[in-house]
């Protein structure tokens, strides 16, 4: 059995000999052939292939039969595809991570795009280029995603102008392939490179910026980068990138243009290394728009917790949207999503349409938002200051109010006072056993 990386690039070598007649099916093959490795993962969904058939034929073309079957599962629905190259991906060990670079989880991806890009302003976009770019790109998933948000509100996929940039050749050519089998026409660059030290859309102003960088990388090259136009608000340390990444992508925004981005929650607070003076100088440009607190376990190849930064040139003068000038939103969603097994959690839709309906409701200017205890909390500039420039949304949104079950609070503490007196007696009752039981064996205590 070939390995995923083998599998990619032998598929691409094909996909770039034009004509292939099923360059389709090839293409899907590649992002499912991991899965193959696993009979674990071959099980879960081997009840949706005709057993029979299967059955009956010889070995080889077993194989192939199930390949096909797969595949034709995978194309009619993106969901499968990506649970199996998530699990596929969490079965490869101390490899996890190396192969876990090629996706960012879908509901993250959706929820980015539907927070990110309204429906009203597609209207503006009707003649014109809605330009995307995501400068750490994997395998396209931003992409994608923002393509079907697109055709669901009745744009023209022909408006939409992607561009991207990524450093691993192999998430390259899986990017290219990802968009050719939809029809999709990107700008990746020529060859696969490096966005810090080799920007290919140097001159690009994006509409959108949609990205899920690496976190917390420490060997981005900072120290060969003291001096670069695109340090606005201030060096970034050397030993990690996300304030290199939050910059980079800020330089590249149109002057209505929007970005939402993905990073660890050390970046909404760390003081080190200049990180806090940047930060600060980012919030008293008024670039923040909104951060957002997503839940754990959301990665297949991290379980720390995330947050989305939402950013935007022009918070104060945009005739689509309300003026939000030295506002801040913070949403605290940690307490979103369900548990799909002990180690992973997933956002529902109902989830990521409560948040992104939030952020749409404060912004929009017939919106009717309201902050909520516990949950969101629309906060001034100065308020931040209070807070040290910290970002953290917790600080801000306080503590979800509890429901009143109506029970008189003498009388709650009349029933949790009989409980504990049970419970000391019964504590009583055990020690003096065990004091018997010990003394039977000569043990006096």
């Amino acid at each position: 059995m070939e390995s995923f990386v083998e599998a990619i690039d032998n598929i691409y070598n094909l996909y770039s000999k034009e004509p292939y007649v099923n360059v389709e099916e090839e293409i899907l093959l590649s992002a499912v052939l991991l899965s193959m490795e696993s009979n674990g993962i071959r099980d879960e969904y081997m009840r949706k292939v005709n057993i029979d058939s299967l059955l009956k034929a010889g070995e080889t073309k077993a194989y192939d039969y199930f390949k096909k079957a797969i595949i034709n599962i995978c194309w009619k629905d993106e969901k499968i595809l990506l649970k199996i190259y998530e699990y596929a991906v969490s079965k490869r060990g101390k490899d996890k991570e190396k192969y876990s670079i090629y996706y960012t989880p879908y509901w993250i991806v959706k929820y980015m795009v539907d927070s990110s890009i309204k429906k009203a302003t597609l209207n503006y976009h009707r003649l014109n280029d809605i330009k995307i770019l995501d400068p750490c790109c994997g395998s396209g998933g931003m992409f994608v995603q923002s393509q079907k948000f697109v055709e669901e509100h009745q744009g023209k996929i022909g408006n939409l102008s992607i561009y991207g940039q990524e450093l691993n050749a192999t998430t390259w050519k899986l990017c290219k392939m990802n968009l050719a089998i939809r029809g999709l026409e990107g700008n990746l660059g020529e060859h696969h490179d490096d966005t810090f030290h080799n920007d290919l859309h140097k001159n690009l102003k994006a509409d959108y910026i949609l990205a899920n960088p690496p976190f917390n990388i420490s060997d981005w090259g900072g120290d060969r980068l003291r001096e670069d136009i695109r340090w606005e608000y201030g060096i970034p340390p050397v030993s990690n990138a996300n304030y290199a990444w939050l910059q980079h992508m800020i330089h590249h925004l149109a002057p209505n243009g929007v970005a939402g981005v993905v990073l660890a929650n050390g970046a909404l607070s760390s003081n080190t290394s200049n990180e806090g003076e940047i930060r600060k100088s980012m919030l008293e440009d008024d670039i923040v728009d909104a951060i957002v607190a997503l839940p754990d376990k959301l990665f297949y190849s991290t379980g720390i917790p995330v947050s989305l930064w939402i950013l935007n040139r022009n918070k104060k003068n945009n005739p689509k949207y309300k003026s939000r000038e030295h506002e801040i939103l913070f949403i605290d969603a940690r307490n979103l999503g369900e548990m799909i097994d002990r180690r992973h959690r997933e956002l529902r839709e109902e989830d990521i349409k409560k948040i992104a309906d939030t952020y749409h409701q404060w912004r929009n200017i017939d919106g009717k938002y309201e902050d909520i205890m516990g949950f969101c909390k629309s906060a001034s500039l100065e308020e931040v200051r209070e807070h040290e420039y910290v970002l953290t949304p917790g600080r801000y949104v306080g503590i979800e109010d509890v429901e009143d079950d109506g029970i008189p609070f003498e009388e709650k503490m009349e029933k949790l006072t009989s409980e504990l007196s049970e419970l000391f007696a019964k504590s009583r009752r055990l020690e003096e056993e065990i004091r018997k039981k010990l003394g039977g064996l000569g043990y006096e205590l």
